[in-house]
């Protein structure tokens, strides 16, 4: 993956997509595919908006039941199969647990009718993916990190996980191997217009200040939180990393304080807690983590676990922001989170709301909008698609002679997996950087499964302009471990000898990360 700020110049596409996260990754992808033209931008990092801010899940929505939205529901559970099949690196079954304690907002019966449900729209009622119940014992012995005085028995249920930021990056890979031009850190500065329809875009090229103007047949507005539409609301999420405190099962809880769900997840060997849903109107590009939401996720987990995390404990945090289509509801939790697409009077798409998991077959309705009015007829090309980093032979098989092959070269078991998981075949190239340099099979940190030669695979491989990127997105060191200005500096030299960066670029790089630590 290389950057290429040149090959926008007064050039002219099908189509430029502004946004550079999972809707824009998907339409560009997708929109490549079919053959089109494809510019696609973000100004900022690939997925450093809401796309790699998420809970990383690929799920139908269990809470979504109770407001009746089985349309998306069965949706997003209808992608969730689809993605599990065509791409088992980048999404993995989880299974989650959902407590019944004494003071429950839900009873048994409720619950069991709502999973049973669940399956049924899925289609997976009757399998072996299907829900499960548990008396109190055997659901305290699955799940020991909760208080066992206060459950009454519980249930697990299916569903999958993601690393959302590695998703949106892989898309990006298949739209440049499409013949798409992706440009991140590039910004539009302005839209240009041909007898009232828009016809192009100005850009900025972050890095050096240079300047181009991109003609379009046809332009998506996909940016997100910066879409500045008055018919959208932002709601906000926070998530805090927390030490290991579950096995390979997730966990599914009600707050006390307002009965709305969060999770506690299983992430590279830590504990993922979130989310908040509140209502947001500051700036969209200075969101972070405030007091009162981790008292909120600190008080909601500790109400039910056997330990007492406090301020302490977390590791790392992150907040995003949602655009949701406006609503009535009183909460943001009770606001729809379907999607829908915009076309103003100049002709410019816009992409409101959605979800991760069900963002194809979003961005497939976008390119077929795309393709009418371009007079193209080829039919979406991404539905069941094998994966770009997908090996071309049975994934398990395949999975499970890669592992013993890492392995041997002097790779932790727990390494490998995760190696594995987020490079897929391309995992080849890191293999050959360790027969070059052994060193490179350790660890970066002891407590993390992340290696030296990913870190050095990531930074020539896969577009990075600043450390950031590298260490938050590609490899998310800054949000997993509370790293030290000596070892940020020892990982952004590796870097730097990587990419070329001289001195004061590589402390000028550093000076950004410390402000993240």
């Amino acid at each position: 993956m290389k950057r290429d700020f040149a090959q926008l110049a007064e050039q002219h596409f099908d189509v430029l997509v502004c946004g550079g996260g999972i809707y824009g990754a998907w339409t560009a992808y997708d929109a490549a595919l079919r053959g089109l033209k494809v510019a696609v931008v973000d100004q900022g990092d690939w997925a450093s908006g809401a796309s790699s801010a998420s809970t990383k899940l690929i799920h139908g929505g269990l809470r979504y039941l109770e407001s009746l939205d089985f349309k998306l529901v069965k949706k997003a559970l209808r992608e969730r199969e689809m993605l599990k099949k065509a791409t088992p690196h980048r999404v993995w079954p989880l299974r989650f647990g959902v407590p019944v304690f004494k003071d429950s907002r839900l009873s048994s019966i409720r619950l069991k009718l709502g999973l049973t449900l669940y399956d049924f729209l899925a289609g997976t009622l009757g399998s072996g993916q299907a829900h499960r119940h548990f008396s109190r014992a055997a659901f305290a012995e699955r799940f020991p990190c909760l208080n066992p005085a206060l459950l009454t028995g519980g249930f697990t249920y299916a569903d999958a996980q993601t690393d959302d930021a590695r998703l949106v990056l892989e898309l990006i890979d298949g739209a440049l191997s499409a013949g798409a031009v992706c440009v991140n850190y590039c910004k539009v500065t302005g839209f240009i217009e041909d007898k009232g329809q828009v016809s192009g875009a100005k850009v900025q090229d972050k890095v050096d200040g240079k300047t181009a103007t991109v003609y379009a047949r046809q332009i998506v507005n996909a940016i997100g939180q910066w879409t500045a539409e008055s018919g959208c609301r932002l709601t906000k999420g926070i998530h805090l990393i927390l030490p290991k405190a579950l096995g390979n099962e997730a966990l599914l809880l009600t707050a006390k304080s307002d009965g709305r769900v969060f999770f506690m997840i299983p992430w590279y060997g830590l504990t993922l807690l979130g989310t908040t849903d509140t209502d947001y109107s500051g700036y969209v590009d200075q969101v972070c983590v405030e007091a009162d939401e981790v008292d909120y996720l600190l008080t909601g987990a500790n109400r039910v676990l056997d330990v007492n995390w406090t301020e302490a404990d977390i590791i790392g945090r992150y907040a995003g922001l949602r655009v949701l289509k406006q609503s009535s509801k009183a909460t943001p939790s009770a606001a729809s989170r379907d999607w829908e697409l915009k076309v103003a009077d100049n002709g410019l798409l816009t992409s409101i709301g959605g979800k991760i998991t069900s963002a194809r077959e979003d961005a497939a309705q976008i390119v077929n909008t795309l393709c009418e009015s371009l007079g193209v007829n080829e039919p979406c090309k991404t539905n069941g698609r094998p994966f770009p980093w997908l090996p071309g032979q049975n994934y398990r098989l395949w999975a499970d002679a890669t592992l013993l092959e890492a392995v041997t070269l002097g790779i932790d078991k727990e390494s490998a997996q995760w190696l594995i998981r987020r490079h897929a075949k391309r995992v080849s190239i890191i293999f050959q950087l360790i027969e070059q340099d052994a060193a490179l099979a350790k660890r970066i940190t002891p407590t993390l499964p992340f290696i030296l030669a990913d870190l050095v695979f990531c930074a020539g491989n896969e577009m990075i302009v600043h450390l950031e990127d590298l260490l938050r997105r590609r490899i998310p060191l800054l949000i997993l471990a509370k790293m030290t200005q000596s070892e940020l500096r020892y990982l952004a030299e590796i870097t730097a000898r990587t990419l070329g960066w001289d001195e004061a670029t590589l402390n000028n790089e550093c000076a950004m990360c410390i402000k993240k630590i």
